[in-house]
Order: structure tokens, then C-alpha cells, then sequence
């Protein structure tokens, strides 16, 4: 396979058995880096983590879920450095390419998965997402996208970055395989959603976007009205997305450091200046200030629960399209803070989001988000699906 979009890892081809039948038979698939594949190294998006990796003797459970659902792998695909940024970019392997906005920067951590999917290099793709790694990279690169419940799908031989948030995710272009995945991965619902889940919209979240944002959005919620019904206004007071954003960053920080940090400093790793800042920053949080962001995601958990029960809730992914590949780092930075206050409330809650790619904005994708409660997983991709199938009628 030629990858002119820089979406793989260089390694050389290894056959790696699968299926001969199965639900994702004649499906093809790529893996991000941090999942073992028997054959395969693991090189977690860095050369000296990657030297000292090895060959992987057994394949993660996850990915071989998959093989034995039929589907083929045909590599494994790069990430930012130990899955600790948004952006794409990687010091050491480059960026992969935006298939749906070449001039614009993928969106990470998840880089290279999502660029192989929209490169039409594989029909979907594994990828995790601990703050936002699956669902920007969706909404950038214009696929659909699964930031699971907390612990839905097995992380078992993947590489960590913070456990209590991490989760497997994954991409596609269609809305069909989008559910099929799902079914493969999931299983069933601990909590399905009825046949006719209530819908609402959180429009103070909309509020947060750019007017150009909100404008670009409004036709990918008609869309959403044209299956689900009308959405119905949430009513009551968000929880505080500035006290949630700083909990999420503290207890990112400290679990990535606890992960990570002896590593980095045994090994002297060399990291890119943005991932180096950010370990560098997650060394510094305390215990206390783990312990208190912890006490504040539960409350935050117990507000959001009663906010929006067990309804579909419709918001952005992210606030704006992806920055231009030459943007500077400062701004680059700035989207990721903006970012993390949507995000972060499926990550504090550990509850599921969909991206649906039904929006543009100056010829780039800008996704639309739907969260639903935790356990519910393979209902909202279901009601994913049924979206995306409406709208490719329609387009």
C-alpha cells in the first residue's frame, strides 16, 4: 500500500492472521500505535520509546476482536508523542495528512488513524481517546467518530497515558460500518436508550462557539431534526465548565505523570517542546490538587446526571475547524484550552459521544456531537448511524 498522506509508522509488513468469515469480512482497518499487534513493535509516537519497545509476542484484545470479526489490518498508524496532544504534529515522524482539509492540521492524538480514514488508506480505524483524541481528529478530518463509556471496550496492551480516563475509540467515513463496528466492539448496552429517546440541545454550549461556528452548524442540526424530532432546550444550569476544565487538566496531569513521568526521566526521552511543556507542567500537580479535581468531577458527574438524565444530548465537538498547518503554536495551544471545555464533560462523566461529520465551515469539516449516558454506547451509535444514513440521502 502506498500511504502518501503519511498516515502509517514505516514498519515492514507483517502478515497478521484474521477471520476468513466474520461481520467485518472484506472490512480493512488500521491501528493506532499504542495497541500491540503480535509481529509489531509499539512505538507510542516516540523513536526512543519505539527502540526500546521490542516485537510484540501477543496482539491487544481489542484488535483482535476485530481480527476475528474478519476485518484486515493493514498497518498500524503514527500518534502524537505518548498520546499527550491534539494537534497532530510529531517532532519526530512529522504530521499526517487532513484528507478532507490537506491545508489543515489533523488533530490528535489520534493523527494518524484518523488521516488513514480519510485518506481512504483503510475503512476504519482504532484510536483513544483520553481528552478529546478520537473526537477531534472526527470533527477535523470530517468522520465519524467514538469516544466510548469509561471502560466499554479493553485498553489491555494498549500504552496509557491517565487510566481513569482513557478509552478505545475509533473511526469511519460511513455511518453503515460506523454501526457495525460498534456492534462488534460493544456488545449490548448495559443502558440502551429507548426506541424513541428524548433529544435536547444545550444551547449555552453553543454559545461558546465563534458566530461563524454556530452559523456553519445550524444545517447539521436541521438534519438531526429531520430523524430525531425537535430538541428540546436543557433546561437548568450547567455545572461549572471552568471548574471542570481545571479538574480534568489536574488529574490528566497527575496520572500522566505517574504513568509516564519515571520513563521520561530515566530515559532522558526526547520530546517534542509542546508534549515536553505538558509533562514538565504534570509533574508539578500536587496531590492535593489531584485529590480535590477528583471530589470535583464527582459532584460534577452527579450535576451532569441530573442535568441531562437519559436523553440524547446534541452539542459541538470542538468550537472551530482545524488550525492551518503553518498556524503557531500559541494559537494551536489556545484551540486546545477552548477545545477541553467541551470536551471535557463526556471525559468527567464517562459517558459516550458520537461526532457526526454534517458540517462544513470555509470548505472544512466541523463536526456535531451527541452524548448519551454512560451505557448506552451502541444505541447512540445506532442513532449515529441512522443520522448519517438520513443525510447521505439527502446531500
Amino acid at each position: 500500500m502506498q500511504d502518501n498522506a503519511f498516515a502509517f509508522m514505516p514498519y515492514p509488513a507483517v502478515a497478521v492472521g484474521h477471520a476468513p468469515h466474520g461481520p467485518l469480512a472484506g472490512v480493512t482497518f488500521a491501528v493506532k500505535d499504542l495497541f500491540d499487534v503480535a509481529g509489531y513493535p509499539t512505538g507510542g509516537g516516540n523513536p526512543h520509546v519505539l527502540a526500546m519497545s521490542g516485537i510484540k509476542q501477543r496482539t491487544a484484545p481489542t484488535v483482535q476482536r476485530l481480527l476475528d470479526a474478519g476485518a484486515e489490518l493493514v498497518g498500524k498508524t503514527h500518534t502524537n508523542e505518548m498520546a499527550f496532544s491534539m494537534s497532530g504534529k510529531n517532532m519526530h515522524y512529522g504530521t499526517p495528512r487532513n484528507g478532507a482539509a490537506p491545508d489543515r492540521i489533523p488533530g490528535g492524538s489520534s493523527s494518524g488513524s484518523a488521516s488513514a480514514v480519510s485518506n481512504h488508506l483503510c475503512d476504519f480505524a482504532l484510536g483513544t481517546d483520553t481528552g478529546g483524541s478520537v473526537r477531534t481528529p472526527a470533527s477535523y478530518c470530517g468522520l465519524y467518530g467514538l469516544r466510548p463509556s469509561h471502560g466499554r471496550i479493553s485498553l489491555q496492551d494498549c500504552q496509557p497515558l491517565c487510566p481513569s480516563m482513557d478509552t478505545t475509540g475509533y473511526f469511519t467515513r460511513d455511518a453503515d460500518l460506523f454501526a457495525r463496528v460498534g456492534e462488534c466492539l460493544l456488545g449490548e448496552d448495559d443502558a440502551p436508550l429507548p426506541a424513541r429517546p428524548e433529544w435536547v440541545i444545550c444551547e449555552a454550549l453553543f454559545a461558546l462557539l465563534p458566530a461563524a461556528s454556530q452559523a456553519a452548524l445550524l444545517p447539521a442540526l436541521e438534519q438531526i431534526k429531520a430523524v430525531a424530532g425537535e430538541l428540546a432546550p436543557l433546561a437548568g444550569q450547567l455545572p461549572a465548565l471552568e471548574d471542570a476544565y481545571w479538574a480534568f487538566r489536574f488529574i490528566q496531569g497527575r496520572e500522566a505523570w505517574l504513568a509516564q513521568g519515571k520513563r521520561i526521566k530515566r530515559d532522558g526521552l526526547v520530546l517534542g517542546p509542546d508534549v515536553a511543556g505538558r509533562f514538565a507542567w504534570s509533574e508539578s500537580v500536587t496531590d492535593e490538587q489531584y485529590l480535590t479535581s477528583c471530589a470535583v468531577r464527582e459532584r460534577f458527574r452527579a450535576a451532569w446526571q441530573a442535568l441531562a438524565g437519559n436523553r440524547i444530548l446534541v452539542l459541538p465537538t470542538v468550537p472551530d475547524i482545524a488550525p492551518l498547518l503553518n498556524a503557531n503554536d500559541a494559537d494551536i495551544e489556545e484551540t486546545r484550552r477552548l477545545s477541553h471545555h467541551l470536551l471535557a464533560i463526556a471525559v468527567l462523566c464517562g459517558v459516550p459521544q458520537v461526532n457526526l461529520p454534517l458540517a462544513q465551515k470555509e470548505g472544512a469539516p466541523l463536526g456535531i456531537s451527541l452524548i448519551g449516558p454512560r451505557g448506552s454506547d451502541r444505541s447512540l451509535v445506532n442513532a449515529a448511524a441512522q443520522i448519517g444514513r438520513h443525510y447521505s440521502c439527502v446531500r
